[in-house]
């Protein structure tokens, strides 16, 4: 009944991260309007839009203490790629953590946003093969 549509992300310069989201993400430009644009990940079918804000606005939440969390993920195949990729072009992240076999980082936009990436671990209830097939039984 239910899916994602798109995720929005909150920024101060709607042309200068198009630019840096099409060149470290490889989101492709849907369309724009006025203070955002949309666009679509090379693989899914959740959109991702940027929305002129006029003061930064958090994507992650406080859990306790100093620790957050960001509201969503985005999951890549070779996280060690992606974290090189990262790195190479001057992108502040976190280092590569790991959960349970799962590894993950966070990596900031231009405006500081904080999102996370992560792998899918084989045999995890998580991993998307497990929920599609949970999906199918329902």
């Amino acid at each position: 009944m239910f899916k994602i549509g798109s995720i929005f992300i909150p920024v101060s310069d709607v042309e200068k991260s198009t630019e840096w989201y099409e060149k470290y993400l490889g989101v492709k430009k849907i369309d724009s309007w006025e203070d955002g644009v949309g666009f679509y990940l090379p693989t899914g079918s959740t959109q991702l839009a940027l929305v002129k804000v006029e003061s930064h606005q958090p994507t992650e939440f406080s859990i306790k203490g100093n620790q957050k969390n960001s509201y969503y993920n985005f999951v890549v195949d070779d996280i060690e790629t992606t974290y090189q990729h990262f790195k190479n072009n001057g992108i502040e992240t976190t280092e590569i953590n790991d959960f349970g076999g799962m590894k993950f980082f966070d990596f900031f936009d231009l405006d500081g946003n904080s999102f996370s990436v992560v792998n899918e671990v084989d045999g995890s209830p998580f991993h998307s093969d497990n929920v599609k097939k949970m999906q199918e039984r329902d």
